[in-house]
């Protein structure tokens, strides 16, 4: 008796960024993959984390989205025709965003699955209560309406790299001055970076800049004081292997927080009254620091919560 053909379905991830609110899908994206062993899962995100995709081994096809602008028609059309070719099954918006919600309006009827907030949706998210949940927990409860009981934590364990060629000396601690340009109040004052390096340095500790190369402006005080400046040299997989040999990573409510805590480092992580840490914190070994206004927050009390461990 010959055994049943099963034909392999296709599924569609939707995660866009910020890289911190990446890291932390992580784990849902493994729980898909898990759910869908045998079928073409296939993700649809932005071109800053399509490395991190695709060392995670998760999905069989990135597919980048250009995201394109109102009056980019073009561009519009060609996202349209790829997602309605796309032959999908289900779809697991894990961005739940405005225009996310949007793409399930391009499928043609009958539509595929879709696990998500938009309207219509086969397993809508419609907890009203979804925007007070942390980004993994909110995630978890959508896929567990979508049929998949258990989300692991973010995980980026597979996230390697040889970091050979930066002149690291340990112990080294991490310091992510930067962050969302157009969020400044979530920054602590880059003198106080300055400081903190200096306090790092008496006691033998190696301060490290890390962030993007816009970060690098916020990073020049600190490196003046005597820190590395890693700020754009980095590639994700780069800055996750420097952040997994660190003994400490202080800094704002950024993205290189998130992974520091992710590959297992103690983090230090600062919060304003411009973002809330019960909503989006990293997850690991944090210690949250909050202050309504971050330039009130002195350099003695960070450096005892980063020495202390």
């Amino acid at each position: 008796m010959t055994e049943p053909v099963l034909l392999q379905r296709r599924i569609l991830v939707i995660k866009h960024g910020a890289l911190g609110d990446f890291v932390l899908a992580t784990g849902p994206m493994r729980a898909i993959r898990a759910h869908h062993l045998a079928d073409h899962v296939v993700l649809l995100t932005t071109p800053p984390f399509v490395e991190l995709a695709t060392a995670s081994c998760l999905f069989d096809k990135i597919w980048i989205d250009t995201r394109p602008g109102v009056l980019q028609v073009g561009a519009w059309l060609r996202l349209i025709r790829q997602l309605r070719g796309g032959g999908f099954h289900r779809v697991y918006d894990l961005q739940t965003s405005e225009r996310s919600s949007l793409y399930f309006r391009f499928f043609a009827t009958p539509k595929p699955e879709w696990s998500g907030i938009a309207p219509g949706a086969s397993h809508r998210h419609g907890n009203p209560d979804r925007i007070r949940m942390h980004t993994v927990d909110r995630q978890s409860e959508q896929l567990r309406i979508a049929g998949i009981l258990h989300a692991p934590h973010p995980d980026l364990s597979w996230a390697v790299a040889d970091i050979r060629k930066f002149p690291l000396i340990q112990p080294y601690g991490l310091l992510a001055p930067g962050g969302s340009t157009h969020r400044t109040p979530k920054r602590w004052p880059p003198e106080r970076f300055a400081d903190l390096s200096m306090q790092l340095l008496t006691k033998g500790i190696q301060p490290v800049a890390v962030g993007n190369s816009v970060d690098s402006e916020a990073a020049r005080p600190m490196v003046e004081a005597g820190a590395l400046d890693l700020t754009g040299r980095t590639s994700l997989l780069e800055l996750a292997e420097v952040a997994r040999e660190a003994d400490v990573a202080v800094g704002n409510d950024t993205g290189p927080m998130h992974i520091a805590a992710t590959v297992g480092c103690r983090v230090v992580v600062l919060f304003s009254a411009a973002s809330d840490p019960a909503l989006c914190a990293p997850r690991g070994d944090v210690r949250i620091m909050r202050c309504d206004d971050l330039a009130a927050l002195p350099v003695h009390e960070v450096a005892k919560s980063a020495l202390e461990g």
